[in-house]
């Protein structure tokens, strides 16, 4: 399962991604570190993304959680990861967590690609609604989520704490399934 974008392609994690994770978390380190700690942490050494690929394929396979790539088309240079995580099969729904390399970043690579999960998620996982959490001073993620429709519904308190920090509010976008199956 591939999705092409006009510039990159999105696929599942796959066995072979630990050196293109591990280069994606050092380069973009100070990205990463208040909004996704655990994924640098559990990514800061070669031998950590070996284990980190190992249980993110296995959770994808489960469908505990998936995880997909971006990668440029051409190079397969890993520029961006998407979460499909806190997944509920009961009520069918799921967040929806992203992230870019910041020289791809406001060329609307991750409107496209949050876009295309979306679908894939509505469509092939049955998932009726997404959500997306954010700061408010993100307000590129911000503008991600309003041009894919979704729609602010409340400030989450207390929401995420990043390492060394207070605990943070966050804003709360839904998207809902238009097409019930």
């Amino acid at each position: 399962m591939r999705f092409k974008l006009d510039t990159c392609y999105i696929e599942p994690i796959q066995s072979g991604d630990a050196v293109n994770i591990f280069n994606f978390a050092i380069s973009n380190a100070q990205r990463l570190k208040r909004y996704f700690p655990v994924t640098l942490k559990e990514n800061r050494t070669l031998e950590l993304s070996k284990i980190f690929v190992i249980r993110k394929v296995k959770e994808f396979q489960s469908k505990e959680e998936f995880l997909y790539t971006l990668k440029e088309n051409g190079s397969s240079r890993l520029i961006g990861l998407l979460y499909l995580k806190s997944l509920d099969w009961i009520k069918k729904h799921g967040e929806l967590a992203y992230c870019i390399d910041q020289p791809f970043e406001g060329k609307g690579i991750t409107t496209n690609a949050v876009k295309s999960i979306s679908e894939h998620a509505f469509n092939e996982l049955g998932l009726k609604t997404i959500k997306i959490i954010v700061h408010i001073s993100n307000l590129a993620s911000i503008m991600v989520a309003k041009k894919c429709n979704f729609t602010w519904i409340k400030t989450l308190k207390n929401e995420h704490t990043p390492p060394g920090e207070r605990a943070l509010d966050m804003e709360l976008y839904e998207l809902y399934n238009a097409i019930e199956p």
